[in-house]
């Protein structure tokens, strides 16, 4: 598995006009999901997204986490972020997994949130045309791979 997190002042989803998910300060997370991801991806993944310290404690330092201040948290499926582009221009996605591999990986890794932060995590629609919008906070944003766990 694959994140893309954005820390964020506020972000919203929206699938044909309808709005899925907002949230006001928190985080943005992309997720891609490959044929070989697993329950232990999604375990340390969710376990680091909900922990990472990158929101300002009182002192003006990148030292609190989303899970210490009781934030919000969108996300949003994204096959994109496996786009192979080492030949040609146009990207390969063969390493994203198929959507019957990748909606329940979405759906657990959605619930697992939950269960860390103890409240609802906003979502898009999986496989939807989704219009995402955010005002990025700082900008904060961290690349996270669970196959690389750097």
């Amino acid at each position: 598995m694959r994140v893309v997190v954005q820390r964020v002042s506020e972000a919203a989803v929206a699938v044909h006009g309808k709005s899925t998910a907002t949230i006001g300060k928190g985080l943005l997370v992309l997720v891609g999901i490959t044929q070989t991801d697993g329950l232990a991806d999604i375990e340390w993944l969710a376990q680091k997204v909900v922990n990472l310290r990158i929101f300002e404690d009182h002192a003006g330092q990148m030292n609190c986490s989303l899970l210490e201040l009781g934030l919000d948290l969108i996300v949003v499926s994204q096959f994109t972020l496996f786009g192979a582009t080492k030949k040609g221009n146009r990207p390969s996605y063969i390493r994203a997994a198929k959507p019957e591999i990748a909606i329940p990986i979405y759906e657990q890794f959605v619930s697992k949130l939950e269960e860390l932060i103890g409240k609802a995590v906003g979502t898009g629609v999986f496989g939807a045309d989704m219009k995402v919008s955010l005002i990025n906070d700082g900008p904060v944003t961290i690349t996270i791979d669970s196959q690389q766990k750097e």
